[in-house]
C-alpha cells in the first residue's frame, strides 16, 4: 500500500438511475442491480485499499450520483476548487462535498453559480505535476479554467470535448505515470488532439480504440504501474505491457448504465506537483457587440454557433430587444476560446455577421508594414464581401473598394483617413496593412420582418439551389427586377460562357442588350467566337444551331471566324465593316455596350480583342462591374467566380447552370443577394425574354 496516495469514495448506498443526463443513461432508468451495484462498487473498493488510502463521504439519500466522487471537485495539494453541477439532478451534491472537505483541512474555492465545472471528471493532474488537462464541451464551462488556473497557480490546457458519448474528460483520456498518456483522439477536436500531439511526444501517446473507450478503458486509476479498470482488450492491455504497466480488471457494469467506471468512482486528494511550474492559461476573452434583427433573421444563434463550433464559449452580458417589429436588438457577448489561434477563426467568422468589439476598447485596428512589393505581413486582415469599417484614431472609417481576398491597406494623412481593400499585388513597401481582426466591423443590412416576408418585393432572401423550384417562378422575379433596374438608371452585368450560345441562348442574349437591359458584359475568349461563328456561318462547334447535327468541316469554323476577325483588326472594326451584322457581339458594338474578353492558356487565336494578360483581364473585369446593381452569371464556372470575388455585398447576384454543383459553388458566397438556378441556359434566357415582353408598365418610382 502506498500511504502516499489518497482517494475518496462514497458507498452506493442510494445509487441507482434515477434520471437521464448522458446517454448511457437511455433505456437504463432503475434498471441497475443494487445488489450487483454494492458488489462491483467493494471489490473496486478493496483493489484501491490494497494499493493507497481510501477515505470515504457519507451517501445521502435523494443523490443517487453521488457515488461518482470524482466529480466532487478538483483537488491539489490541500486546495480544492467545488464542483458547479451543470444539472439540478447533482448540484444538491454541492454541500455535502464541500462539507466533508471543510472537516477535512482543505481550502474551499468555489465558482459563481452560473459556470459550471465538474471537478475531476473534467480536470485531470498530469502524473508528473507539470499541467492539468481541463475539458470543456458537454459539463464544464471554458471560462472556468482561468479561475482553475490562479487557485491552483498551474498550467491549465483547455481540451474541447465533442462526442456526448464521452460528457467528462476522464471518460476518454487517462495521464498515466511515466508522463504516457491512455486517451481516445475522436473525443476531441482537432485543435485538442494537436494540443495533445505538442505536449506528448509519440512514444508516450497510447492510443485507444472505439471498442475498448466505449467500455470506459479509460476512464481508470493509475497508481504508480498499475491501471485499474473496467474492461480491455487483449491488444490494449499487451500494448500498456509493453510500457511497464499492469493492468487490474475489476467490473463495473452496473456503473456503466449511468456512464461511469473505476476513475468515476474516485477522486484522489493527493496529487504530485513540481514547485516551479506556475498559473498559465492560454484563454482568451472579449467582449463583443451585435447590432440587428439578432433573433427574427437568426443572427444571434449562428453567431453562438459559430462560437460553439469553433471551440469557444459564451455568455450574453447584455441583450436589448427591440420593442417593434422593425426595431432592431443589440447584445454585448463575452466569447472565450482555448487559444490565440481558435479566438481569431472565432472572430473571423463573427466579423461576418456583423460582430465588433466595443469601441471604447479598440482606438486603432493592428496594423504592420509592408516590406517587400506584392507579400503582406503575416497574419493580415483578409477582406469579404461586406462593406466595412475599420478603427482608426478612435474612429470609425468605412473600407473603400469592397472585395473579398484582399488586404486592407490604412492611410493617415493631412487630407484624413482613408481604408482601401488591395489585391496583394498591388501592396508597396511602406504600405500600413491591417493585421489580425481588433478594431474592424461589417455592416450587415438591416431589414424588417416585411421586407424578408414580402411577395411584391423582388428579394433574393432565402434563395438556395433547388432544381425542383418552378423556374419560371423565379425568372419572373428577375425580370421584374431587371425591368425596375433599367427604368431606374442602375446596372446589370451579364457573366457568360458559350454554353449560352450552344444551348440557343445567343438571340435572348442579343435582344436583352438591344433593349437596354444589359450594360456590361464579361467572359472570354470563346463566347465571342462561337456567337460570331453562328452569326456568320450559322454553327457552333461546327453544328448547325437550326438543324442540331454537325457540318462538314464544321470542326474549322470557329478558327476561320478568328482568323476574319484578326485581319479586320477587331469586333468592332468587324462591325463597321459589315462582315459582321447579327449576335451578341454585335449587339455590344451597335449599342456602346463595353465588354471584356479575358484569355486563358485553352484558347485558340486569340481574337485581337481577348486580353491575355491575366492582371490587366482582372482589372478591366472590375472596373465594368462597379456600380453593378444586379449581375447574371450564365454557365461560366471560371469567369463568374472571378467576378464573385470582385462584388461586394449588396450586389444582386443571379447563377444559371445545367450543373447543380456549379450553381451551389457559384451562389454559395456568403451573401444573401445570390440565387442560383438548376437549368438549361438556353431555357433560361428565353423564358427570361418572355416575362421581360410582359411588363409593359415602366417602375419608375413617383416622388
Amino acid at each position: 500500500m502506498t500511504e502516499t496516495i489518497r482517494f475518496l469514495m462514497c458507498s452506493p448506498d442510494h445509487y441507482d438511475v434515477d434520471y437521464v443526463i448522458n446517454p448511457w443513461m437511455e433505456g437504463n432508468i432503475h434498471k441497475s442491480s443494487q445488489e450487483k451495484a454494492r458488489q462491483q462498487w467493494q471489490q473496486l473498493y478493496h483493489v484501491l485499499k490494497d494499493r493507497a488510502l481510501v477515505d470515504l463521504v457519507p451517501p445521502e439519500k435523494g443523490w443517487p450520483d453521488m457515488v461518482f466522487t470524482a466529480n466532487a471537485g478538483l483537488v491539489l495539494e490541500k486546495i480544492v476548487v467545488l464542483s458547479r453541477f451543470l444539472h439540478k439532478e447533482r448540484q444538491g451534491e454541492e454541500p455535502y462535498f464541500k462539507q466533508w472537505f471543510e472537516d477535512n483541512g482543505f481550502t474551499v474555492h468555489e465558482l459563481p453559480k452560473d459556470l459550471p465545472f465538474e471537478g475531476a471528471g473534467d480536470a485531470l493532474l498530469d502524473r508528473e505535476g507539470r499541467w492539468l488537462w481541463a475539458g470543456y464541451g458537454f459539463r464544464t464551462e471554458l471560462d472556468s479554467h482561468p479561475l482553475i488556473a490562479k487557485w491552483l497557480d498551474i498550467e491549465v490546457l483547455s481540451l474541447r470535448l465533442i462526442d456526448e458519448r464521452f460528457y467528462h474528460l476522464d471518460t476518454c483520456f487517462c495521464p498515466l505515470s511515466g508522463g504516457y498518456l491512455l486517451y481516445y483522439p475522436d473525443a476531441f477536436d482537432a485543435y485538442s488532439n494537436r494540443l495533445i500531439e505538442l505536449k506528448i511526444p509519440e512514444e508516450k501517446r497510447i492510443i485507444v480504440e472505439e471498442a475498448d473507450a466505449v467500455n470506459f478503458a479509460c476512464n481508470a486509476v493509475n497508481i504508480g504501474q498499475v491501471i485499474v479498470m473496467n474492461k480491455i482488450s487483449d491488444d490494449l492491455q499487451h500494448n500498456l505491457a509493453a510500457k511497464g504497466f499492469e493492468v487490474v480488471q475489476t467490473p463495473l457494469t452496473e456503473f456503466l448504465k449511468a456512464g461511469g467506471a473505476a476513475k468515476c468512482l474516485t477522486l484522489r486528494t493527493t496529487e504530485p506537483l513540481i514547485p516551479d511550474h506556475h498559473a498559465n492559461v492560454t484563454i482568451e476573452s472579449r467582449i463583443l457587440q451585435l447590432e440587428g434583427h439578432l433573433l427574427d433573421a437568426g443572427i444571434m444563434n449562428k453567431a453562438l454557433d459559430v462560437v460553439v463550433g469553433n471551440g469557444g464559449s459564451f455568455k450574453v452580458l447584455n441583450f436589448t430587444l427591440g420593442i417593434e417589429r422593425q426595431s432592431t436588438s443589440s447584445a454585448e457577448v463575452r466569447v472565450s476560446a482555448p487559444s490565440h489561434e481558435v479566438m481569431e477563426e472565432i472572430m473571423v467568422q463573427l466579423i461576418d455577421l456583423g460582430a465588433a468589439a466595443r469601441p471604447q476598447e479598440i482606438c486603432d485596428v493592428n496594423t504592420a508594414i509592408v516590406a517587400q512589393d506584392g507579400v503582406a505581413p503575416d497574419d493580415f486582415y483578409v477582406s469579404t464581401i461586406y462593406p466595412t469599417e475599420v478603427r482608426v484614431n478612435c474612429e470609425w472609417v468605412r473600407v473603400e473598394n469592397q472585395r473579398m481576398d484582399a488586404a486592407i491597406v490604412v492611410t493617415e494623412s493631412p487630407e484624413g483617413k482613408t481604408a482601401k481593400c488591395t489585391l496583394l499585388r498591388d501592396l508597396k513597401a511602406g504600405d500600413r496593412v491591417m493585421v489580425g481582426v481588433e478594431g474592424i466591423r461589417t455592416i450587415r443590412q438591416a431589414e424588417s420582418r416585411e421586407q424578408r416576408n414580402s411577395t411584391q418585393e423582388f428579394t433574393f432572401m432565402g434563395a438556395g439551389v433547388s432544381s425542383e423550384r418552378r423556374v419560371e417562378l423565379t425568372v419572373e422575379q428577375i425580370a421584374w427586377e431587371m425591368r425596375k433596374i433599367r427604368d431606374q438608371g442602375g446596372k446589370v452585368v451579364v457573366t457568360a460562357g458559350p454554353v449560352v450560345i450552344h444551348t440557343g441562348g445567343a438571340q435572348h442574349l442579343s435582344r436583352l442588350i438591344r433593349d437596354g437591359y444589359v450594360h456590361a458584359l464579361l467572359g472570354g475568349n470563346a463566347i465571342a467566337v462561337h456567337d460570331m461563328e453562328q452569326a456568320i456561318m450559322g454553327t457552333s462547334l461546327g453544328v448547325d444551331m437550326q438543324k442540331g447535327i454537325p457540318v462538314r468541316g464544321g470542326h474549322r469554323h470557329h478558327l476561320k471566324i478568328i482568323n476574319l476577325i484578326r485581319r479586320h483588326g477587331s469586333i468592332a472594326k468587324a462591325v463597321s465593316a459589315g462582315v459582321l451584322t447579327k449576335g451578341v457581339m454585335y449587339e455590344c458594338v451597335k449599342n456602346n455596350v463595353p465588354f471584356s474578353l479575358a484569355g486563358s492558356i485553352r484558347d485558340d487565336g486569340p481574337l485581337p480583342d481577348t486580353e491575355m494578360d491575366l492582371i490587366k483581364a482582372q482589372e478591366e473585369y472590375s472596373r465594368l462591374i462597379q456600380g453593378a446593381d444586379m449581375i447574371l452569371m450564365l454557365s461560366s464556372m471560371l469567369h463568374s467566380i472571378g467576378v464573385g470575388n470582385m462584388t461586394p455585398a449588396g450586389v444582386k447576384m443571379v447563377c444559371v447552370d445545367i450543373n447543380p454543383a456549379v450553381v451551389t459553388k457559384l451562389s454559395d458566397r456568403g451573401s444573401v443577394e445570390s440565387v442560383g438556378i438548376v437549368t438549361d441556359v438556353g431555357l433560361f434566357l428565353s423564358l427570361l425574354t418572355q416575362q421581360l415582353d410582359k411588363l409593359t408598365r415602366p417602375l419608375v418610382e413617383t416622388v
